[in-house]
């Protein structure tokens, strides 16, 4: 059976944790930055826990090998 091919901008965005969560940068934090304030810029810099079973479902499929 052939080998699944790894979709690349999915496994870019998202990594896997030591115990099995998926990780990813949260959305909104590129651009537009001045005009937010700066209580929200400071949760940008912390990483998301993915916690939704569709997502985690969805990365599965696109990326398969994703460690």
């Amino acid at each position: 059976m052939p080998k699944i091919k790894t979709h690349k901008s999915t496994a870019k965005r998202f990594r896997r944790t030591a115990t099995g969560k998926l990780v990813t940068r949260r959305q909104g934090r590129t651009h537009l930055r001045r005009k937010k304030a700066p209580r929200t810029l400071v949760k940008y810099r912390k990483d998301q826990v993915l916690e939704a079973p569709a997502a985690e479902k969805r990365v599965r499929i696109l990326a398969p090998y994703l460690d």
